[in-house]
């Protein structure tokens, strides 16, 4: 019996003292945080997207709240929340806040199943990833689509989605945050962020394949060949031509879209221009 009460006190005294060594070390080593960044968060969407570059909207709070001890903002925005939330921000932190353009993504690749055609079939795991990895995909283009839905599942909100009619993503501009998960996700860079422009208009090349035009035309009818008659009828100077691929500018384009009828193999895009009378009888 002596034996069982001097072992239930000795465990009752190591636990006493492990508690109190614990209890000085916890308040030793305590780390303060600044209430602030709970009220930061709580402005935030909670999406967890990594759209602002950081781990999750806990860590950009804590961004937010040091970029305001330093007395700036600049680079620190939740895509997602956009204006809104950057106001409630501001407000909190007592600073002024700063409005963006608004982002959206863009699908650079018009290679529809119509305009490449299939030489090799594919059996394996069905992502993008993956037969990125084996190798061209099933398509004679190396840098196109791969059609497998990589950037859809990436999608918290249902931004984008693939067209089985002609195997490409599509971008609901309504729903698109520009968080840019499905850029991200996309193991060929097809996808980018681009300003969602005045009215949603936008222009942009709607190809990545950089191979020399007569290859790049024979793996798919709507590639870019790199011709340079887009530069050369651009008057804003906002098209560049380089590794035999064009590329719009966004910050230079005033969306003249000439670049877009001189483009002999269809592969500029313009979206939600009206359409003219010569188009629709076209």
């Amino acid at each position: 019996m002596n034996y069982i009460v001097v072992a239930v006190l000795t465990l009752g005294g190591v636990a006493l003292l492990a508690a109190v060594v614990l209890y000085i070390v916890s308040r030793r080593f305590a780390v303060k945080e600044d209430p602030r960044v709970k009220d930061v968060q709580e402005c935030l969407p909670g999406a967890n997207c990594g759209g602002c570059g950081f781990a999750g909207c806990a860590a950009l709070a804590e961004a937010l709240v040091k970029g305001a001890d330093k007395g700036s903002l600049d680079g620190l925005r939740c895509p997602v929340g956009g204006d809104e939330a950057m106001g409630k921000i501001a407000d909190v932190l007592g600073m002024a806040a700063q409005a963006a353009e608004p982002m959206v993504a863009v699908v650079r690749c018009n290679g529809s199943c119509d305009k490449r055609g299939k030489v090799a079939v594919y059996e394996g795991l069905h992502t993008c990833a993956a037969v990125n990895a084996a190798g061209a995909g099933e398509s004679g283009c190396g840098y196109g689509c791969l059609g497998c839905g990589d950037c859809a599942d990436a999608c918290q909100f249902g931004g984008i989605v693939i067209n089985p009619a002609t195997g490409l993503p599509e971008v609901d501009e309504q729903m698109c945050t520009g968080c840019g998960s499905c850029a991200k996700a996309c193991p060929r860079h097809v996808i980018e962020l681009r300003k969602k422009g005045p009215k949603g208009r936008r222009v942009y090349v709607g190809c990545v394949n950089q191979d020399r035009g007569p290859i790049a035309r024979k793996s798919c009818q709507a590639a870019c060949i790199g011709c340079g008659k887009c530069e050369k009828v651009c008057p804003f100077g906002a098209i560049t031509v380089e590794n035999n691929l064009s590329y719009i500018d966004y910050n230079k384009c005033r969306m003249c879209t000439k670049c877009v009828a001189e483009c002999p193999t269809g592969a500029i895009v313009k979206v939600n221009f009206p359409i003219k009378k010569k188009e629709a009888e076209a």
